[in-house]
């Protein structure tokens, strides 16, 4: 997997500038609700918001780079750090547990079929194509 670009995007021109800023208020709160709903994903939308907002005014961008735990996420996605070890069994159970609890709700066999196929394509994903950051131990 190749690291992604950190370079930010050129700002786009100035009236739609305002739009990239809403879009990535929009984004960011869909990553403030992955960081409170199992099962959904936060960090994406997160990586997003600083995308648009670094189209949209530098500032944001800025802003929201500098949140504690925001920030250090999009920051180590950008230089292609992967993960730690921690979030991809977070995420993992999460996909699991969302998948167990909603089979059975899904009346049609070839649902059920596909709906475990795509959590599986989600697990295999996190562990195969995402690297794994190894953090040092705390106290070292």
């Amino acid at each position: 997997m190749t690291a992604p670009d950190p370079t930010p995007r050129p700002e786009a021109p100035p009236r739609r500038r305002p739009l990239w800023v809403a879009a990535g208020f929009l984004l960011t709160g869909l990553g403030v609700l992955g960081l409170l709903l199992p099962g959904f994903p936060g960090t994406v939308w997160f990586v997003l918001a600083a995308a648009a907002f670094s189209r949209g005014d530098p500032r944001w961008e800025a802003w929201l780079l500098s949140r504690p735990v925001v920030g250090a996420l999009v920051r180590d996605y950008r230089a292609g750090l992967g993960m730690p070890l921690r979030a991809k069994w977070i995420a993992c159970t999460c996909i699991a547990v969302a998948v167990a609890f909603s089979l059975p709700r899904i009346p049609v066999l070839i649902g059920q079929v596909a709906w475990v196929l795509v959590g599986l394509a989600g697990v295999a994903y996190i562990t195969m194509k995402i690297p794994t950051r190894r953090d040092p131990p705390r106290g070292a």
